[in-house]
């Protein structure tokens, strides 16, 4: 059954309250247009590769920064870009920036540039800042020179106070130049990328037709690649309406078999990344970003999370992510900021979850794929969509504990660092000690701190039994564990009786576990002994239970034992 969206409206405020206006003043703003693609074919492909990669790290995202970097930081990053897979790096704005010229001659001069990566410089259209760029780049085994002129409606009639008749006429200008210098730069490979700036919020129709004039001028004059780049300078509409439009552009693009179709997109709207990944599947060869999102305003599109978002699916990134938090440590140094601990993928928190359900469940997904002993198996773990290690990062910070931590979560942790594999009892009676312990001390508890908690409790409570288990450990009976403590617990008048007593080995280091449970006034309590040699960790958990068992004695039955 189908509603009218007042009739909507009105079920809406029946069940659930209605909702007031904001008194913004939202008749400032016009929705966009769609461009009404009806056949579009883009929603029925899926990715099989990676697109072609194109940093704009050192240009792009280096303008953004309120310090921006000097030659030093520059190089560092450029190098790290390189050792990660980058073919085609941005390397400045040489006309515009002395110190963007200094270093690609740099890079060039020092034979920086690996044989199989392509530098690339941006300029505008004006004739000298062509010829500045071309200058820069001389003596490269292979460059691109990408040079910009706004198009949109809005900068033709208050910037340029241009016709659509002259803005074409300033591309074709510039266009005729720069053909005129790649013809003369001949120790050069160079390779010109028109770029239509502001082509987001250009009429679709004129971007192609100043598109296709450029690309019918260089054509007939050159057997390179013809490039195109589409920069989504200020992102103006949702995800699916950018697909249409690029579907749109790859139709009636001219020698589009001939054209590397490049996608620069900002992030204004949040969505850089849907609608790059949705651009791709419309016809988009290539895309220009920066590490982790970096760029003016809210940044350009986060190429590392494209690339995640590929490897996740089981496609090849073609780029090496193996040490992301290493890449991360280089980024916030050389651009000065630091990357959010929600960032996807990289942040501090992203392999880590509080909630003790999440907890749980990662614990027991780990566990599985462990005992099915096949390490290439399918990933299939709740809540971690790729396995950490991939990347560089450690099981160990999957789990943090706080007032919102489970069982589970808290056992995983204990497993992880210190190798014990805890009886599910005693991961209910610790939980409980954590809970407390927590919401009275606030904030988060880390690794060692619980351990610090765990042992006091369970491993060496006070030293009220010192003197009754001071027997040799020959007398514990291996095999028959249990009675044989309780003969020792009998023989010396400890309270309660023991329930239980177990050995398990620790996992990834030699030695043991031994977990004695007693019960006094109908009260469950536990010791812990950890050692090489397994008698010796019975006679340790038998002491602790023993003192345990006798402070409960003393206590007032019932009572509710404080947090330690």
């Amino acid at each position: 059954m189908s509603f009218s969206p007042d009739r909507h409206r009105a079920f809406r405020a029946r069940d659930m309250g209605a909702q007031k206006p904001s008194g913004m003043p939202v008749h400032k703003y016009a929705p966009y247009q769609p461009i009404g693609l009806a056949d579009r074919t883009w929603p029925d492909r899926q990715p099989t590769r990676a697109p072609l990669w194109g940093s704009v790290d050192l240009r792009d995202g280096n303008q953004a920064l309120l310090e921006p970097m000097d030659v030093a930081r520059k190089r560092v990053l450029f190098d790290l870009l390189v050792s990660m897979g980058f073919k085609e790096i941005e390397v400045g704005y040489p006309a515009s920036s002395q110190d963007d010229y200094d270093f690609v001659r740099h890079l060039i001069e020092t034979d920086s540039i690996p044989d199989d990566v392509i530098i690339q410089v941006l300029c505008s259209m004006r004739i000298d800042a062509i010829e500045r760029s071309v200058e820069a780049v001389r003596g490269a085994p292979r460059a691109v020179l990408q040079y910009i002129n706004p198009t949109s409606a809005a900068q033709r009639r208050v910037v340029f106070r241009a016709t659509r008749a002259e803005t074409v006429a300033l591309a074709l200008n510039g266009t005729r130049h720069a053909v005129r210098l790649q013809e003369r730069l001949r120790e050069t490979e160079l390779y010109l990328s028109y770029v239509p700036e502001s082509w987001s919020q250009t009429e679709p129709d004129f971007a192609v037709e100043i598109c296709n004039a450029v690309q019918e001028y260089c054509a007939p004059r050159t057997d390179r690649t013809l490039r195109i780049a589409l920069p989504v300078t200020v992102e103006c509409f949702p995800p699916h309406e950018l697909a249409d439009r690029i579907e749109y552009t790859c139709r009636h693009l001219a020698h589009r078999d001939r054209t590397i179709l490049t996608l620069h997109p900002h992030n204004d709207r949040g969505s850089a990344v849907a609608a790059t990944e949705l651009a791709v599947l419309a016809g988009v060869d290539r895309v220009e970003g920066c590490l982790f999102g970096n760029g003016e305003r809210t940044g350009n599109v986060c190429l590392p999370t494209l690339a995640m978002n590929l490897y996740s699916q089981g496609i090849d990134p073609e780029l090496d992510l193996r040490d992301l938090d290493r890449v991360r440590a280089v980024v916030e140094e050389c651009n000065q900021i630091p990357i959010s601990a929600r960032h996807p993928w990289v942040g501090e928190f992203v392999y880590t979850s509080f909630a003790g359900t999440h907890q749980d469940a990662i614990a027991k997904g780990l566990k599985a794929r462990e005992e099915a002993g096949d390490p290439d198996a399918v990933w299939d773990v709740p809540y971690l969509a790729v396995d950490p290690r991939d990347i560089g990062r450690s099981y160990q910070a999957l789990i943090r504990i706080n007032t919102q931590s489970g069982k589970g979560g808290i056992a995983h942790l204990l497993l992880s660092t210190r190798g014990l594999p805890l009886p599910r009892p005693l991961q209910i009676d610790f939980a409980h000690v954590m809970q407390k312990f927590c919401e009275q001390r606030g904030g988060e508890v880390g690794a060692d701190e619980l351990w610090e908690q765990f042992a006091r409790r369970y491993v060496t409570p006070g030293e009220s039994a010192a003197d009754l288990l001071e027997v040799p450990a020959t007398e514990l009976t291996p095999g028959n564990w249990k009675n044989s403590v309780s003969r020792v617990f009998d023989a010396r008048e400890v309270p309660g009786a023991v329930q239980g007593v177990t050995v398990e080995r620790l996992k990834g280091r030699p030695g043991y576990a031994a977990f004695c449970e007693t019960a006094v006034h109908g009260r469950s309590l536990w010791g812990v002994g950890i050692h090489a040699d397994e008698a010796e960790a019975v006679r340790g958990a038998a002491l602790a239970a023993a003192r345990r068992s006798l402070d409960e004695q003393r206590a007032a039955p019932h009572a509710e034992e404080p947090v330690a």
